[in-house]
């Protein structure tokens, strides 16, 4: 195996570590315009994103919950790469991580941020549902309608 895909491996699966121990973003935030739940029953994934939207834009973007390393790491990603887009442009790039974890010969690394560390996810389908979790989530809160988002 060449040793330059071995690096990329090696630096997707410690940022993935990183964010999973130490999740940017974490915490419940009380005074949130929009909130939504979201639920993997298949791994126990259970989170809430918070979102502050002055105007069209997402100001603050956190999440709280219990969930597997995957699930951690994704919401953190998450809440790097939307905060400050615009409610558009953060459902379009929710709606993109979530295509490219469909379709598992989408180049990954037309994502935002280190979004791409997640690629890796997809060699392990029953995994997917955690890292898609709190991008359905997000979607969810962006709608502002109060139903739970779900993996399944």
């Amino acid at each position: 195996m060449n040793a330059q895909p071995t690096e990329l491996q090696d630096l997707y699966r410690n940022t993935v570590l990183e964010h999973s121990r130490t999740p940017r973003n974490f915490g419940r935030i009380d005074d949130a315009d929009r909130q939504a739940e979201g639920h993997n029953p298949l791994c126990g994934d259970k989170l809430t994103v918070y979102l502050k939207i002055p105007g069209d834009h997402i100001d603050t973007v956190h999440f709280e919950g219990v969930g597997c390393a995957i699930c951690m790491a994704s919401a953190s990603l998450m809440t790097e790469v939307v905060a400050g887009q615009s409610i558009d442009a953060a459902r379009n790039t929710s709606e993109s991580v979530l295509g490219t974890f469909a379709d598992p010969d989408r180049d990954a690394e037309n994502l935002p941020g280190q979004v791409p560390a997640l690629a890796g996810v997809r060699s392990y389908p029953s995994r997917i549902k955690c890292a898609t979790l709190p991008w359905k989530t997000l979607i969810q809160a962006l709608s502002g309608e109060s139903l739970i988002a779900t993996t399944e």
